[in-house]
């Protein structure tokens, strides 16, 4: 089972009822927040609804490292320290978390004391192409595999 990142792109104006709840089930209340979800059927069908509004897909271990440690926040919007780690996760470093959530062992969005999302910043360069297409028909939107790495690099 692979671990997805989920990105929204576009904004609330125009956005459907069933978008719009399936945003938020998700915790994608605004524009550049990021969350990351184990592959399962249900997140799938969620994903194809909301397909038109975001971009996702798998992280690699080195962007997910760098993910937590620059911009994963702690309730109270403190930064997430080595100590934190240990006592939230039960683990003894990063590697060792981003290990346990590539494996799906643990769920980053069930763990108390951590925001689920990340708030991103736009992308340094601007978006190369337009963010009302998909990524395949030369747009922004919806599945992009392990293109998504590079997408969040230039997002940190």
């Amino acid at each position: 089972m692979a671990l997805l990142l989920i990105i929204r792109l576009r904004g609330d104006p125009d956005t459907p009822p069933e978008v719009r709840s399936t945003l938020k089930l998700l915790r994608l209340h605004k524009k550049y927040h990021a969350v990351i979800y184990p592959d399962t059927d249900s997140l799938r069908g969620m994903l194809d609804v909301i397909k038109d509004w975001v971009t996702w897909g798998e992280v690699d271990r080195e962007v997910l490292k760098e993910l937590i440690l620059r911009r994963g926040r702690l309730v109270g919007n403190r930064r997430i320290s080595p100590d934190d780690i240990k006592k939230l996760f039960k683990v003894d470093s990063i590697d060792e978390l981003v290990d346990s959530l590539i494996n799906c062992k643990i769920l980053w969005h069930k763990v108390d004391g951590i925001k689920p999302i990340f708030r991103l910043h736009p992308p340094k360069g601007g978006f190369k192409r337009s963010i009302r297409k998909p990524f395949k028909s030369g747009g922004e939107l919806g599945y992009r595999g392990s293109e998504i790495n590079n997408l969040v690099m230039r997002m940190i």
